[in-house]
């Protein structure tokens, strides 16, 4: 299996740079990162339960909603999968693993993406619905759920299946790691074919290896990789690297496993992006009102509900079985049409992921701005008021207003971020339609329905960015 790989060339691996390499491979490095976060989600729920119920001046609503999207989005960008690295929502592992002792592997069916997307739509949708933006209680509580969640899976089931089969947020990232750049790769295929114990995935004596049962060498994409490091930890021979890499190359490769379940996966988070900035605006309550007067219900959950359904999952699917249609009668594309509708999906589904991620760093980038500096004051209310600890001040307010750049200085950036994810999924179409058409025309003709689908939830995402947006979290905003 590795000699079906092709040696890559390492321009620049981080974990033999001096300084940021011995750190890299400090086997106790991720404990302390875990801990680290593991504080901050302690400070969400007691914050949350006792603090203020004003959300902008609340730790739990200003750091889970303004911070950790705007910055998770930002590391993925510039670097990778770095929560997943540090996520406090496992560091009980031990504890769960010796009060369940498991021995369970993760159901065979249910191996695959499809319970973390669905839980991917469930968090959209209950943010909205239950305005967990304004509600350190609820905010506190779900914390406290993906805790709980995490640690009896974790006591019920070997092999990291929380992280890899239910996490929401793990896979959010998992997809949109797929741009970043860097990656786990093998310093050299040679070291690798003689080795005997395979210990960046077996473990050694000493280190466990990779829990995701992913094999160094025949790793050709960042999904489903936490960036722990523990197969580096654990190879005995230095042989593993955390590689530099050009941007988005794995989707250009087309390195995924033909899988319905990613495919999905990577158009339902781009249309839900659009839903999800979309529910910020003025003109989604004259939608709700015009609902709920059609359905005659005054059940929020009701019209919510039908309208992300339709919005954000029933609705883009069906367009893009029809597009995948549109594409197979242009070119006259196979007589199993069955199939060839889900190969086309399959096939165009990468182009989703750039234009996606575009699309969430945009909206998170507009609350990060209006709402960067009111975790500066909401701390010093934790521990002033909160705790009766007084070691940051008095809560300076006001300076969460004196760093907001203008709204059109923000509209104009999120123009750029959305249009230059467009050109990068209209790139990816085309390249996906010429690699399997026998001639251009034919290429163009193929790609054409999609090139006009994801121009239209640009275009969407840009016009939605250019409405009043509430700012939520920020002292500007409540």
């Amino acid at each position: 299996m590795i000699d079906s790989f092709q040696q890559r060339r390492i321009r620049l691996d981080l974990l033999h740079l001096p300084l940021i390499g011995p750190l890299l491979r400090w086997k106790h490095n991720r404990t302390v990162a875990q801990f680290i976060l593991f504080f901050l989600a302690a400070v969400i729920i007691i914050d949350g339960l006792l603090g203020s119920p004003l959300a902008a001046k609340n730790v739990a609503t200003v750091s889970a909603w303004v911070h950790y999207r705007g910055l998770v989005v930002l590391a993925l960008l510039l670097v990778g999968n770095l929560f997943c690295a540090a996520c406090p929502f496992v560091l009980p592992r031990k504890l769960a693993k010796w009060v369940g002792r498991p021995t369970r592997r993760w159901p065979q069916a249910l191996r695959n993406k499809w319970v973390a997307l669905a839980g991917l739509v469930l968090i959209v949708y209950s943010y909205e619905l239950f305005d967990l933006w304004a509600t350190p209680w609820w905010t506190a509580w779900l914390t406290v759920a993906y805790f709980g969640v995490a640690f009896v899976l974790e006591a019920f089931f070997t092999r990291n299946s929380f992280c890899l089969y239910v996490c929401p947020l793990g896979t959010f990232n998992f997809l949109y790691s797929t741009i970043s750049p860097l990656q786990i790769t093998t310093r050299s295929a040679d070291v690798c074919r003689d080795c005997e114990g395979h210990e960046c995935i077996n473990g050694s004596s000493t280190q466990q290896g990779c829990q995701l049962e992913l094999f160094v060498p025949t790793i050709q994409s960042n999904m489903n990789c936490t960036f722990c490091l523990d197969c580096a930890k654990a190879c005995p021979y230095d042989n593993v690297a955390l590689a530099a890499r050009v941007p988005g190359r794995e989707l250009f490769q087309q390195t995924w496993r033909n899988r319905l379940d990613l495919a999905y996966l990577a158009i339902v988070a781009a249309f839900i992006a659009l839903g999800n900035a979309f529910g910020m605006t003025p003109p989604v309550y004259v939608l709700e009102r015009q609902l709920a007067d059609l359905l005659h219900t005054e059940s929020e959950a009701l019209v919510l509900g039908l309208i992300y359904l339709v919005g954000a999952v029933a609705g883009p699917l069906l367009l893009i079985y029809l597009v995948a249609w549109l594409s197979r009668l242009l070119t006259s594309d196979g007589p199993n049409r069955t199939t060839a509708l889900h190969r086309l999906v399959m096939r165009h589904a990468y182009s989703f992921v750039p234009l996606g991620f575009a699309i969430w760093f945009a909206h998170y980038l507009f609350h990060f701005l209006t709402g960067a500096m009111t975790i500066v004051p909401a701390f010093q209310t934790f521990f002033q008021r909160t705790l009766q600890w007084p070691i940051l001040g008095e809560p300076d307010w006001q300076l969460a207003a004196r760093f907001v750049p203008t709204v059109t200085t923000i509209q104009i950036w999120q123009s750029i971020i959305t249009y230059g994810g467009l050109l990068a999924a209209l790139m990816l179409t085309l390249q996906a339609a010429s690699k399997t058409q026998r001639n251009s025309r034919r290429a163009l003709l193929e790609a054409l329905p999609w090139l006009l689908v994801l121009i239209g939830l640009a275009v969407a995402s840009g016009m939605t960015f250019l409405l009043p947006m509430e700012m939520r979290g920020s002292a500007l905003g409540g």
